[in-house]
């Protein structure tokens, strides 16, 4: 693997310039192969205050400027992105571990995001007037103030742009705090929008640890929070807002996602399907499937019997490999450690070990996917292992399936692969989640669909699509060009009466 010749230096972007940390320390390695992508120091309290603030006095002008203007600059950010996604695509590849051609996918996906933010608003926010009488009712939208967005290290590129895309849309300014495990990325993603002519103040860039978070999202003059991430980081943000109803908090918090197979005799494409949803991104989407659920014992056996065979098959390598392979690293060696630990544990409750996931001599954090089958377990923890393993059940009909689905706290996304449309409908209206895909891996997204769950998954404020909802607030007016005397509609007020 082939690093780029300089390691990024870190530096937070505050009012239109870039001022160096003076917190702590911090370097961040690739986990291929442990060598430094970023270096530098985090925001200090103060200087997470300082942008906050610039962001607070950049707010007025902004959220004033035409959408048409904010539209122009979003499109020249995709377009700087588009013409530069090579360059993006290796720094995620190496910063993140996922193959360049995924981190590939990835870059595709930020510059749609624009174009479907776009259209979103001008669907889902435009001003709306209706006569009423004899005056006109009329419903407006209009931005929060300052929204703090906190990004994941899984999609360290896409998932940011996912909530600010539609914030400065909608007129709000925005700070910006990336994963402390893609802070090279993050800070990317900003210099293309300084590149794009984004004013001094609408977008500001601190990097950090916990600390940082915290102090950014209590700040009186945030005026919402836009997380993805995990449910513990999740439920401390939401802890930490208790009590503050006038902040935004838009969560999304992952899954311990099901995949059920009923129904179905092309057991080849539902392997193939089980394995994209299973083992994608190493496991390391929040979308990823956890549990494979199938229906009668005849389709289990044949269906593990082809995911025992193919699995081993599966290329893990390293990012920039030219052979490229299907699965990279995880995010570092502490992740791999946790995968093979909640691996152990689950054979220790009774798991039975079909496959065992491993590490790879070429990287401490690339680890080969496994399977465990849960038939003599009691009960499989409801967590969300984030990594290369799955869990396969035997489910005695299509009932039986839905209830071992919904045995979780979480609800973000399910999959049915199955051949018969009513079994398909059955299963949607039944299984608990807010992304449930028919014959499509579970990972599947769409840019033009609301993406967020329920239960332990997240907090009602759907992203994707949907993103617009929470970037601004409806304003109903009822208004009338001529002012009236309406003291002759109701008893008690003749007021001509001497």
């Amino acid at each position: 693997m082939t690093l780029p010749s300089a390691t990024s230096i870190g530096q937070c972007y505050v009012d239109g310039e870039w001022t160096d940390g003076l917190g702590a320390h911090w370097q961040r390695r690739s986990p291929a192969d442990e060598q430094p992508v970023w270096q530098g120091q985090w925001a200090t309290a103060v200087q997470t205050e300082q942008a906050i603030g610039a962001a607070q006095h950049a707010f007025a002008s902004w959220s004033e400027t035409m959408l048409e203007e904010r539209i122009s600059l979003c499109k020249g950010f995709s377009h700087i992105v588009s013409e530069r996604r090579e360059e993006l695509a290796t720094l995620v590849a190496i910063e993140t571990g996922k193959p360049l051609w995924e981190a590939r996918t990835e870059v595709s996906a930020v510059v749609a995001k624009v174009a479907n933010s776009i259209d979103a608003i001008l669907k889902r926010r435009w001003t709306t007037t209706e006569p009423s009488g004899d005056f006109l009712a009329v419903t407006r939208y209009r931005p929060h103030g300052v929204m703090l967005v906190l990004g994941p290290f899984n999609l360290p590129a896409h998932l940011p742009g996912a909530h600010i895309v539609p914030a400065l849309l909608a007129g709000n300014t925005v700070v910006f705090k990336p994963s402390e495990l893609a802070p090279a990325t993050g800070q990317w993603l900003v210099q293309a929008w300084r590149q794009a002519g984004l004013p001094a103040g609408v977008l500001q860039l601190v990097h950090g640890a916990a600390d940082v978070a915290i102090a950014a999202a209590q700040h009186a003059s945030t005026a919402g929070v836009l997380f993805t991430g995990s449910r513990r980081v999740g439920v401390s943000l939401h802890n930490l807002l208790a009590g503050q109803p006038e902040k935004v908090l838009a969560l999304e918090m992952g899954g311990n996602n099901p995949l059920v197979i009923h129904g179905t005799d092309n057991l080849r494409a539902a392997a193939i399907t089980t394995i994209f949803s299973a083992f994608i991104t190493s496991g390391q989407r929040c979308t990823c499937a956890r549990r494979l659920i199938v229906s009668g014992t005849a389709t289990y056996q044949r269906l593990v019997e082809q995911l025992h065979e193919w699995i081993p098959k599966i290329v893990v390598g390293l990012p920039l490999d030219e052979a490229q392979p299907f699965m990279g690293p995880l995010i570092h060696v502490q992740a791999a450690d946790n995968m093979l630990e909640a691996q152990r544990k689950t054979v220790a409750a009774g798991g039975e070990l079909l496959i065992e996931m491993q590490r790879s001599s070429r990287s401490r954090a690339l680890l080969t996917p496994g399977l465990i089958a849960a038939a003599q377990m009691k009960s499989i923890e409801d967590c969300e292992h984030f990594g290369p393993l799955l869990i396969v059940e035997l489910a005695e009909d299509l009932d039986d399936a839905i209830r071992l689905a919904n045995n979780t706290r979480f609800g973000l996304s399910a999959g049915f692969i199955g051949d018969r449309v009513e079994d398909f409908h059955y299963f949607l209206h039944h299984v608990r989640a807010g992304v449930i895909n028919w014959n499509r891996q579970t990972t599947g997204a769409s840019g033009k669909l609301p993406f967020g769950g329920v239960g332990l998954s997240g907090n009602h404020q759907p992203s994707g699509y949907f993103a617009a909802d929470y970037c601004s607030y409806p304003v109903a007016s009822l208004e009338s060009h001529t002012l009236s005397d309406t003291s002759g509609e109701v008893p008690g007020l003749n007021f001509d009466v001497h």
